[in-house]
């Protein structure tokens, strides 16, 4: 809104510092800041409500150290994570930007669908939550609202790097970019030396219907990341702060992605497709960074408040239809490898328990405790059978948490080093 405004007295009246509002580092900046504010300053009165209304997360004991003491401790915080990237980014991103459009979409949509998860848990004391087939339908039904838009509107375009090479030593000189701009089914792939994927060309045997069938193989590639990071950064939201401060390295990561995906000269220099309108995303990523850092204020170890569904299934959903909008969803392994991590190790604790179980009539597992984090919290040994078990101490909360955030920092350095190494 107030871009939208100062825009136009810089167009009709030459107001004085009205300017600024056009240049996308200054509006990402202030973004960063306000959402700063709004979760700290904003953050506290929602906690204090919370506490008054006794709306506390019901602890089971799993044997995990400190656990009981958070009994009690407010949750359903995550709208403090959702009013603070909302607040700016109304305020001071481009709200005619198509790629706006779809951030603030999934930001209600999927906080709407976690918030009532935590409402029945909480009014309703129902431990299980709204049932996950009502979950997935809304985790599928944002993923091809995101894909079908992507190939139906006209706003949504990209254009390919074309390498200009010396005809002695082939060694690229120059990259340039065609005149116009175009639909299409590329997206980025890591490690490549020409680093655009068509995912048309999984189905050449198509001819003139291989477009029309990429496009379809991109919207369910579309669905399945939605789904798939978005219970992943729920399931990582299970130690104080490791959702909230894995998603901010994971926000600032794909902010710089935006800012050079959608800047022809930056494109350029790293030889990768340009997108035009998505730098406009890097606004909407500052009051991303912002708000879960503010968010961190009150929720790193010791936790002053939980972020609940509300706020991890957006998180989740975020990060995933952001990656997708700038065509780099398939360096998600890489980006989001602690989300990624943890589902798979829910997903192997759960497979192997059913298959021992089946073959030797009892149940064993790979972890002590899935998710992932909470292996390293619980107390005995690691392994099912014997020749694998060996003792595992217990590890502080804290230091757990921060040992996940090294290695979301590194894999986010790997995932924009990517855009060079090939």
């Amino acid at each position: 809104m107030l871009y939208h405004l100062f825009s136009y007295l810089d167009k009709a009246f030459d107001f004085p510092g009205a300017g600024m509002f056009n240049y996308i580092s200054f509006r990402a900046g202030l973004a960063f800041i306000l959402a700063l504010l709004v979760s700290t300053l904003l953050g506290r009165r929602i906690i204090n409500y919370l506490q008054k209304k006794q709306i506390g997360e019901t602890i089971r004991n799993l044997g995990l150290e400190g656990q009981m003491s958070k009994k009690g401790t407010p949750t359903m915080g995550g709208v403090i994570i959702i009013l603070a990237i909302l607040i700016p980014t109304l305020l001071l991103a481009a709200l005619n930007n198509i790629y706006t459009i779809l951030m603030i979409i999934t930001t209600i949509w999927l906080g709407l669908i976690g918030f009532l998860d935590d409402y029945i848990k909480v009014f309703r004391k129902n431990k299980e939550g709204l049932s996950g087939k009502f979950k997935i339908v809304g985790q599928v039904g944002l993923g091809l609202i995101i894909g079908m838009t992507m190939y139906l509107s006209p706003n949504i375009v990209i254009r390919e790097n074309i390498e200009i090479k010396d005809k002695d030593t082939q060694r690229v000189e120059n990259v340039m970019y065609g005149s116009k701009d175009t639909k299409s089914t590329k997206t980025t792939i890591p490690f490549f030396k020409n680093n655009n994927l068509d995912y048309a060309d999984a189905f050449k045997w198509a001819g003139e219907n291989a477009q029309k069938y990429g496009w379809i193989l991109f919207v369910v590639v579309a669905i399945f990341i939605v789904t798939a990071i978005s219970n992943g950064a729920n399931l990582t939201d299970g130690l104080d702060g490791l959702a909230t401060g894995s998603s901010a390295i994971m926000g600032v990561t794909l902010g710089i992605l935006a800012y050079v995906s959608g800047n022809v000269n930056y494109a350029g220099y790293l030889n990768i497709m340009y997108i035009p309108g998505t730098g406009e995303l890097l606004v909407f990523a500052g009051a991303f960074i912002g708000a879960t850092i503010g968010f961190l204020w009150y929720n790193a170890f010791p936790a002053q408040v939980f972020m609940g569904d509300t706020g991890s299934l957006t998180l989740g959903g975020i990060i995933s239809v952001f990656a997708i909008a700038i065509h780099k969803e398939l360096l998600i392994p890489i980006l989001c490898g602690v989300f990624i991590v943890e589902n798979l190790s829910v997903v192997l604790q759960v497979s192997y328990f059913k298959y021992t179980k089946k073959r030797y009539g009892e149940g064993r597992r790979i972890f002590k405790m899935a998710p992932l984090h909470h292996h390293f919290q619980k107390p005995g040994n690691a392994g099912i059978e014997a020749k694998w078990q060996h003792p595992i101490q217990p590890l502080p909360e804290s230091k757990i948490v921060i040992r996940f955030w090294i290695i979301g920092i590194i894999l986010a350095a790997i995932t924009i080093i990517t855009l060079k190494i090939r």
